[in-house]
């Protein structure tokens, strides 16, 4: 039974702690919260369970609109969890339900339990169990041995999860050879990525399958299906160093009067992108610990690839870290190595990759490079191509020849072969200008050498 505590000192207590900078929050926080514990009181059976949460929930439908009662669900939700941690209630109703349905957040939660018939919509909710098919032992088995030998193998073991799901959904395939099930999943295709993916699926399913049973063909790579899918990606925006500047001036005069470092951050996860062509997940991860100013040294831990590197940076990048830094102090930031580089006051500690790159797309918004609306115009991950194609054309500018060097730009972006870091070189109008004339000039040595040798 998850008893209501008797007094209103747990909700300042958890408002203390959710650390709100606006003080219109935390006002309708604390109405919230006291209209729900009011409703608990009121009850026969003063207690938080599933059926307190449901009859609170169609009661407030009443007088809300259903993105009202979403939204302060939510926040009854925190509360519930922040009094689990007190041990004020043994668990959070909300929770045991998101766990039952294997729910990432409340909000299909919340949704079922208002709903006309909220048994039915929450067991719709539920997930097929994983690999339960006729072949998933197959499949378990082929994704924990990939593992094993050191792969993360994350992309390939979801698409396999997925094929897993069709084949549960289509039992009369069970003891269909493996062709006939293949061509089945790619007859869901609904779109040429769809179909590409199906392919490497069914590449992946035939390699596991013929462990088992030599005689199992493996399809041949549909090479046109390829190259159909990748005309369909999006091509990289390389920036004219007069947008990188415009970029970096809207980083630094980002409107943010409740978090004054912020604009500082965001300047300065803009310069490590672009001139060390940092991963938007390795800018997260950045400890303070990580900066070495006397040395001029960043170390980037165990990101893609289980790939450390220690990166040595230009003094302009470290004197943006120093000032970086000396805001950072100045904002009450805490100084031991493990916090977090990018810190903010919320309970986290640091921003995540998702607000980082929230953040910063809005950076491009107000800088004009990319449209109010929708996916569509330049990326913050394009950035890591700027700094590919921009490292090039310095290498030409000083006469040093770049395929002996694509090693060591490798290394540096975190790359396993040159294979993948030649994926960020793209071919620009001012690079081709470049390399044509360094091909003329080294033309013009063989042909000079060779006819001086005839005569």
């Amino acid at each position: 039974m998850n008893t209501w505590p008797d007094d209103d000192s747990a909700i300042e207590r958890h408002l203390k702690h959710l650390k709100l900078r606006s003080r219109d929050t935390v006002a309708v926080y604390r109405c919230v919260l006291r209209g729900f514990q009011r409703f608990v009181r009121e009850r026969d059976d003063p207690s938080v369970g599933i059926a307190t949460l449901q009859a609170w929930l169609r009661d407030r439908t009443a007088h809300w609109q259903s993105y009202l009662v979403l939204h302060r669900a939510r926040i009854v939700d925190r509360f519930l969890d922040f009094l689990q941690s007190e041990a004020a209630i043994p668990i959070n109703p909300l929770a045991q339900l998101r766990e039952r349905y294997a729910q990432r957040w409340s909000t299909p939660v919340v949704r079922a339990l208002f709903a006309a018939d909220p048994h039915g919509t929450l067991e719709a909710l539920r997930p097929p169990p994983r690999f339960a098919s006729f072949l998933g032992d197959m499949l378990r088995r082929h994704v924990e041995l990939m593992r094993a030998i050191g792969y993360r193998y994350e992309t390939q073991s979801a698409r396999l999860l997925r094929f897993d799901r069709f084949l549960q959904g289509r039992p009369e395939l069970a003891g269909q050879p493996p062709k006939v099930l293949l061509q089945q999943w790619a007859a869901q295709s609904r779109t040429l990525n769809d179909a590409w993916e199906c392919e490497q699926t069914a590449r992946t399913v035939a390699r596991a399958w013929r462990r088992l049973d030599p005689t199992i063909d493996l399809p041949p790579p549909d090479r046109r299906l390829k190259r159909c899918a990748k005309q369909q990606q999006r091509r990289p925006y390389i920036y004219s160093p007069q947008e990188l500047r415009l970029l970096l001036d809207t980083a630094g005069s980002f409107p943010s009067p409740c978090a004054p470092l912020r604009p500082h951050a965001l300047h300065t996860m803009l310069v490590l992108a672009g001139c060390a062509g940092l991963r938007l997940g390795e800018l997260a991860r950045l400890d303070l610990r990580d900066v070495d100013l006397d040395a001029g040294l960043l170390e980037v831990r165990e990101t893609k690839f289980f790939k450390s590197r220690v990166l040595p940076l230009s003094g302009s990048v470290m004197a943006v870290l120093r000032e970086y830094l000396d805001a950072r102090r100045r904002a009450g930031a805490p100084q031991d190595g493990s916090s977090g580089l990018f810190w903010h006051q919320q309970a986290a500690g640091r921003y995540s990759r998702v607000m980082i790159e929230k953040l910063l797309v809005r950076v491009l918004r107000r800088a004009g490079l990319k449209p109010d609306r929708g996916r569509c115009g330049p990326r913050i991950h394009d950035l890591r191509h700027v700094f590919v194609v921009y490292r090039m054309l310095a290498w030409y500018r000083q006469g040093i020849y770049p395929q002996a060097r694509l090693p060591y730009l490798a290394t540096y972006l975190g790359h396993k072969d040159i294979h993948s870091t030649l994926v960020y070189l793209t071919v620009t109008q001012e690079l081709l200008q470049l390399a044509s004339e360094r091909f003329r000039q080294l033309a013009l040595r063989k042909l000079h050498a060779t006819t001086g040798a005839a005569r």
